[in-house]
């Protein structure tokens, strides 16, 4: 009988198929220099973006035009009477609702990364955990109970932000167990009561007269900059702002909790410790941008992977650039959702996910080490 040997060229030992390299330009990018120059272009790109989409919409104001409305407001300058209605359009409208979106943009890129290397799931969003649900059920019983009315234009909003911290609340409680709170328990405790919540807000609905909650809670559920105001973007800019340098204070811990919690503590870190102090930040983050824009899908969830291809998973390159890559995408979703059917306005969800869903898809397919395996 003759036994089968390896042919001379194929060793058996060697596999025949070795693995592709990284990509050169993924290895280029993933320097200090290569991130510093990722995050200039897309700063640059980010300050662009926002003066076209500041002068775009049903009345269209040249960039020139709306550069001299803009340089008029914060100096103090003088316009024609002429123009009065037009910078009005500018300065009192688009602008505060373009911030607003680069903001909401910035902290969803942020917390996308925080809450994924939190829970150690690719798939995790801002809203896994609950918040999205919880904002959502606040703002309906503020709208339909006539709550908060002391604060005006602002109760359903502030109903917003209780409803989230309730919800995150809750969900650490349950989350909570002898071990501490451990990534699973979290996911499965926040979608869990994330469809309780969901229930919740539909008995509310069904049962309130008139349209007004079930106009709350497409609002809520879809997102949108709508109600934007100048008045509304210090509270969430302020604490996005606080929020990404806090989370970019933690780069280095961060990457330690992504090997697990056992090499984590021989490292020195705390990973049940700073779970929870994550757990407490994303959530204050989530539940002020909620509070005014809504839930906004897909942002969160993709804009890490995309980062992460582009400079690679260091946290500290990561959390420099993801924001600058969230606020940007945002401002030019918001642009598209008062432009593309106007002058209705498409919600922000309807076009997060339009983008985000073949993103996503082609992300996974041609790099599929990056969501738990080839």
């Amino acid at each position: 009988m003759r036994h089968a040997t390896a042919p001379p060229d194929a060793p058996p030992h060697l596999s025949p198929e070795p693995s592709p390299a990284p990509p050169t330009r993924g290895r280029r990018l993933a320097t200090p220099a290569g991130t510093a120059a990722t995050a200039l272009v897309l700063a640059v790109l980010l300050a662009g973006s926002a003066l076209l989409a500041v002068g775009l919409g049903t009345a269209i104001v040249p960039p020139a035009e709306t550069a001299r409305y803009l340089w008029a407001a914060l100096t103090g300058g003088t316009i024609s009477a002429d123009e009065v209605t037009r910078y009005q359009v500018v300065w009192q409208i688009r602008t505060p609702r373009v911030l607003l979106a680069a903001v909401v943009g910035a902290g969803l890129g942020a917390v996308g990364v925080a809450v994924q290397a939190m829970v150690r799931n690719a798939l995790a969003d801002p809203y896994i955990l609950g918040v999205s649900s919880g904002a959502s059920v606040g703002a309906v019983l503020v709208g339909a109970l006539g709550g908060l009315s002391l604060l005006g234009i602002y109760a359903v909003s502030a109903g917003a932000f209780a409803g989230a911290l309730a919800a995150t609340l809750l969900v650490y409680v349950i989350a909570h167990g002898r071990a501490g709170v451990t990534p699973l328990r979290l996911v499965l405790t926040g979608v869990a009561l994330s469809f309780g919540f969901q229930a919740i807000m539909s008995v509310i609905v069904y049962l309130a007269p008139g349209n007004e909650a079930t106009s709350t809670v497409l609002f809520w559920t879809m997102g949108g900059f709508g109600a934007a105001t100048w008045g509304s973007l210090p509270v969430v800019a302020a604490t996005v702002l606080v929020g990404v340098v806090l989370l970019r204070g933690l780069a280095r811990p961060l990457d330690v909790m992504a090997l697990g919690d056992e090499t984590a503590a021989s490292l020195g870190v705390d990973a049940h410790r700073l779970r929870r102090w994550l757990f407490v930040l994303t959530a204050v983050m989530t539940g002020a941008m909620v509070a005014v824009s809504g839930a906004i899908g897909f942002v969160g969830l993709v804009v890490p992977h995309i980062v992460r291809i582009l400079v690679g998973a260091d946290h500290r390159r990561v959390l420099t650039v993801a924001p600058l890559a969230g606020a940007a995408l945002m401002v030019w979703v918001d642009l598209a959702s008062r432009t593309v059917v106007a002058p209705r306005e498409l919600p922000l969800g309807v076009i997060t996910a339009l983008i985000g869903v073949p993103v996503f898809l082609v992300l996974m397919r041609r790099r599929g080490y990056l969501f738990g395996g080839r």
